[in-house]
């Protein structure tokens, strides 16, 4: 299928070179990663970062996520232990992020971790930003590419739905694999989940060898995910409902459900890392037909059910 739009691009050579320079003239991107698409700039310069911030419409409370290619980089940023390092070997690259305190001689712009003497960093797996990674000296700050507080991207043309030509370069890698943002992990001070994600309190716990669980308290917003509204497709939305109201749209899981017009099933099969991996594509398919409300059963409440949870929580409000 040809590709009409003027500013989504294959991955290739010559496109990885015309990226790496625009990340180095202080630009801003689009590109994917297993958990959602995100907007990359240099997390060393402000520029960059207040562009993020600006296009995003992003609370500057809210902190940005640093990704790197490997620990090289982030040892000259960050300060790490080892409780990192066990997480790092088990679960890096991938869709972990971790909360770790920021050393005073960091390049990093301030505004990009809110001005906090915290980081929030990540590894990412996907094999485009990988690339892009490991051929820069600096590392990237790369929240989800929406408007703050509406739905997370899980495809390139999502990105054009929200911003259109404001950004002009933006990696095509298909559906993300997860369709949820990372789980992050605060590991200064007490341990514990801030935002639950793909890998789960007990998978953290097992590593650790102790018991994790998912803060509700935040004394300071650390890490993206904390705001009481977010991931919203800006429609009145209820949960746990046994069916749905007139003229609703009805998200569903599970075997027992008949198709109709109104029903979006995150998964037939009762598949929870399925039902992830739906969600934002239903909340932008329910969006795009022009629902004036969605309903919501109840999803289970275990494995990355948790983070599902969350986001429509989040969501609802």
């Amino acid at each position: 299928m040809r590709n009409i739009y003027p500013n989504i691009f294959k991955f290739n050579k010559k496109n990885l070179l015309r990226a790496q320079k625009l990340l180095k003239k202080n630009n801003v991107i689009g590109v994917p990663t297993e958990t959602v698409y995100g907007l990359a700039g240099n997390a060393y310069s402000e520029k960059s970062i207040k562009k993020i911030y600006k296009l995003k419409k992003r609370p500057k409370k809210n902190p940005l996520i640093v990704h790197y290619y490997d620990l090289k980089i982030l040892k000259r940023d960050a300060i790490i232990d080892k409780n990192f390092e066990k997480l790092y070997k088990k679960f890096s690259p991938g869709p972990l992020t971790y909360i770790l305190k920021k050393k005073s001689s960091s390049k990093l712009c301030n505004l990009t971790s809110s001005n906090l003497k915290s980081v929030a960093v990540r590894f990412p797996k996907n094999k485009i930003i990988r690339s892009i990674l490991r051929n820069i000296s600096f590392p990237l700050a790369i929240p989800s590419a929406n408007i703050s507080e509406s739905i997370s991207p899980v495809r390139a043309k999502d990105i054009i739905d929200d911003f259109g030509k404001k950004i002009n370069f933006i990696f095509d890698g298909g559906f993300s694999k997860i369709g949820l943002e990372s789980t992050v992990i605060n590991l200064i001070g007490k341990i514990q989940i801030l935002r639950p994600g793909f890998i789960s309190p007990n998978e953290i716990g097992k590593v650790l060898k102790r018991k994790i669980i998912i803060s509700k308290n935040f004394k300071k917003i650390r890490s993206p995910g904390l705001l009481k509204r977010h991931y919203s497709p800006g429609i009145p939305m209820k949960l746990n409902c046994k069916k749905n109201e007139y003229k609703a749209a009805f998200i569903v899981f599970g075997k027992k459900y008949k198709n109709k017009n109104n029903l979006f099933n995150l998964s037939p099969k009762g598949n929870l890392k399925e039902a992830a991996k739906n969600l934002y594509k239903i909340f932008r398919a329910i969006k795009k037909l022009k629902y004036k409300k969605i309903n919501v059963v109840k999803i289970p409440n275990k494995g990355i059910g948790v983070a599902i949870n969350d986001r429509l929580k989040k969501a609802s409000r």
